[in-house]
């Protein structure tokens, strides 16, 4: 049995919440829990931290999770889960950087089978709830400004009320959203899919 306290990782790793270590190029052979995911969206804040105060991809998600049919909560709730690990990076970046896509990618599948979401988070209305949150966000958060987010085009903006829940809360909240939705999963072992 290899001893805990030394690491064992290979390649470019972070460490977890839960003592795991996260292979960033190997996350199929990661281990890591929902508590994981609720700590890394809890702390990583939206809008590269420039809007107006602190608020968490974990309340982003939790908030996608109440916009969908009841069958694709889960999904929107997972929808940014590989920003646990990877960070919320801004959409402008991402496009600068095609290997973070492709690492993202990667973590996102890993997350979709481990979780049996299958493609649910890429369902068209995850997608939608995700940039009706994001039209909501920037009306309540962001400074006034001319200039139009094309992605967000005839959208319609959701009255939302948003908490600005601390980390610790976020993820706390975040986590408990998780054990609910899982827990209507037929035949679901919430505890193997929380460890």
């Amino acid at each position: 049995m290899t001893d805990p306290r030394v690491k064992t990782a290979q390649g470019p790793t972070i460490l977890l919440g839960s003592g795991h270590y996260f292979d960033l190029l190997d996350p199929d052979n990661s281990r890591f829990t929902l508590a994981d995911i609720a700590r890394g969206l809890g702390n990583a804040c939206r809008f590269a931290g420039q809007c107006d105060r602190f608020y968490s991809v974990a309340e982003h998600t939790w908030l996608a999770s109440f916009l969908v049919p009841p069958p694709l909560a889960f999904a929107a709730l997972m929808h940014d889960a590989p920003e646990a690990f990877i960070g919320d990076v801004t959409r402008p970046l991402k496009s600068l950087l095609p290997t973070y896509k492709e690492i993202e990618q990667m973590i996102a599948a890993v997350i979709a089978d481990r979780f049996l979401l299958g493609g649910q988070c890429e369902h068209a209305l995850v997608k939608r709830a995700d940039l009706q949150l994001l039209a909501a966000e920037q009306q309540a958060m962001m400074p006034a400004h001319d200039d139009t987010w094309h992605c967000l085009a005839g959208i319609d903006v959701p009255a939302i009320e948003f908490k600005h829940w601390s980390p610790a809360d976020a993820a706390k909240n975040w986590l408990l959203r998780a054990e609910t939705l899982i827990g209507r999963f037929p035949g679901a072992d919430v505890e193997s899919l929380l460890s």
